[in-house]
């Protein structure tokens, strides 16, 4: 059975990542993390680190939430 794992960046749901041969495969959940649909990552941590990186690509996409009650 598949090991999934949600992941999330400042409260967004990126997406679901899930053990496969090689890997682990990148299911995107949002349109802006699109790009990494269906990318295979070496691990969990690469696979969060891409998230990161895509979502700093695109600050206008989703405002920080820091600060907000």
């Amino acid at each position: 059975m598949p090991t999934a794992h949600i992941i999330e960046i400042e409260e967004i749901a990126a997406g679901v990542i899930v053990a496969t041969q090689g890997g682990f495969r990148f299911f995107a959940a949002e349109a802006a993390f699109q790009s990494l649909d269906r990318e295979v990552f070496r691990s969990i941590a690469h696979a969060n680190r891409a998230v990161r990186d895509t979502l700093s690509k695109q600050p206008s996409a989703y405002p920080s939430k820091k600060g907000l009650s």
